[in-house]
C-alpha cells in the first residue's frame, strides 16, 4: 500500500518483546536511580525479569491467537523459512542459531555459578562515624552531684519529673516497686538522705522511662525481647538487629549506639548497602534526654555492656 512495506504481526511481536525486554532490564534501573538519588541504579532480579517475560508472551499469545487472521499472518514467515523461500542456507542459519541459543541459555542457568560478593555489608559501618560521638558517654547512666540532688528535692516535694504525657503532672516515684527506689524512699522518710542510695533510685527511674520510650518507639521492630522479632520485624529485608546477640550493641562503644539511633537508616554510608536499615531519624522526635534513656533501658534488657572506648580503657589499665 503506497509502497510501503508493513511490518506483518510475526514483526511487531518481536520488536514489541525486545522493546520491552530493554525497558526491564535497563528502563526501569535507570528509573529507579532517578528517582532514589543513589550512586548506582536497582537491578530487577532475574525471577521478576523471567516473571514479566513470561506475562508479556501469554499476553502476546492471546493476541495472536485471538483471530484466524492474525495467526496466520504470524505464521506465514515461519513457514516461508520452513520451506526454503528465503533460501535454504537462511534456513540452515536460523535452525542451528537457535538450538544454539537456546542450549546456551539452558547451560548458564544450569551450570554453577561461583563468583565474589561485589561489595559486603558491614552490619556496623563507621567510616562515617563522627569523632565528637568517640568518647561520649551516657549522662544518664552517670548523674551527676546536682542531678541527685535535684532528684532527692523532687522526691521530697512529691514533684518527680516524668516524660511529658498528656494529663500528667509531675508526682512521686512509689509506684516503682524496685527494692533501690523502695529502700530508698524508706529511708527519706526515717529523715535519711544516702546520695549513693539516690543514686540508684534515680537510675531505676530513668530506666523506668527508658524502657516505656522502648516499647513506645521501638518495640514494633526490635521486639518486647530485643532481639529482633518484634510485630513489624518480618516486613523488612533487613531484618531489626538482635541487641541480645553477642556481636550487636555489646560490640560498640555508647556514642556510637546513641549516633545510629539519632541518625537513623539515613546517617549510614555506602558500605551498609544494598539492603539499608528502615529504622527512622529519632533526632527529629526524641529529645537527647529521651534517647540516652532508650539506650540505657536497651542495653539493660539485652543483658549487655557497651564496649568501652579505646582511649579509656588504655587509661584505666595505666
Amino acid at each position: 500500500m503506497n509502497g510501503k512495506k508493513r511490518i506483518g504481526q510475526f514483526g511487531s511481536v518481536i520488536i514489541t518483546l525486545f522493546i520491552i525486554y530493554l525497558l526491564i532490564k535497563w528502563g526501569i534501573p535507570f528509573i529507579s536511580r532517578k528517582i532514589t538519588g543513589m550512586d548506582f541504579p536497582l537491578p530487577v532480579p532475574g525471577t521478576l525479569m523471567i516473571f514479566y517475560m513470561v506475562l508479556i508472551l501469554i499476553a502476546t499469545f492471546i493476541y495472536i491467537t485471538s483471530s484466524e487472521e492474525k495467526l496466520k499472518e504470524f505464521l506465514k514467515p515461519i513457514q516461508k523459512m520452513l520451506k526454503g523461500e528465503y533460501g535454504n542456507n537462511t534456513r540452515l542459519i536460523t535452525l542451528t542459531i537457535i538450538p544454539l541459543i537456546a542450549g546456551f541459555n539452558v547451560y548458564s542457568i544450569a551450570v554453577p555459578k561461583i563468583s565474589s560478593p561485589i561489595s559486603l555489608r558491614i552490619q556496623h559501618p563507621s567510616s562515617n562515624f563522627p569523632k565528637q560521638f568517640e568518647m561520649a558517654k551516657n549522662p544518664i547512666e552517670n548523674p551527676t552531684e546536682a542531678d541527685i540532688n535535684k532528684f532527692i528535692e523532687q522526691v521530697k516535694n512529691n514533684s518527680v519529673e516524668f516524660i511529658p504525657q498528656a494529663k500528667m503532672p509531675p508526682g512521686g516515684i512509689d509506684f516503682i516497686p524496685l527494692q533501690p527506689v523502695q529502700t530508698f524512699l524508706k529511708e527519706l522518710k526515717e529523715g535519711k538522705v544516702d546520695k549513693e542510695k539516690a543514686k540508684l533510685a534515680l537510675r531505676e527511674k530513668n530506666l523506668f522511662e527508658g524502657r516505656i520510650l522502648y516499647e513506645i518507639n521501638c518495640r514494633p521492630c526490635h521486639g518486647d525481647s530485643v532481639a529482633g522479632d518484634g510485630p513489624m520485624a518480618d516486613g523488612f529485608k533487613l531484618r531489626p538487629i538482635n541487641f541480645t546477640d553477642n556481636g550487636t550493641i555489646e560490640t560498640v562503644v555508647e556514642g556510637y549506639t546513641f549516633w545510629r539511633v539519632s541518625t537513623g537508616g539515613r546517617g549510614l554510608p555506602k558500605e551498609a548497602t544494598p539492603w539499608d536499615s528502615a529504622m527512622p531519624v529519632w533526632q527529629l522526635d526524641l529529645t537527647e534526654d529521651q534517647r540516652w534513656k532508650i539506650i540505657m533501658a536497651e542495653y539493660d534488657l539485652a543483658q549487655k555492656t557497651a564496649r568501652m572506648p579505646e582511649k579509656a580503657a588504655e587509661a584505666k589499665k595505666e
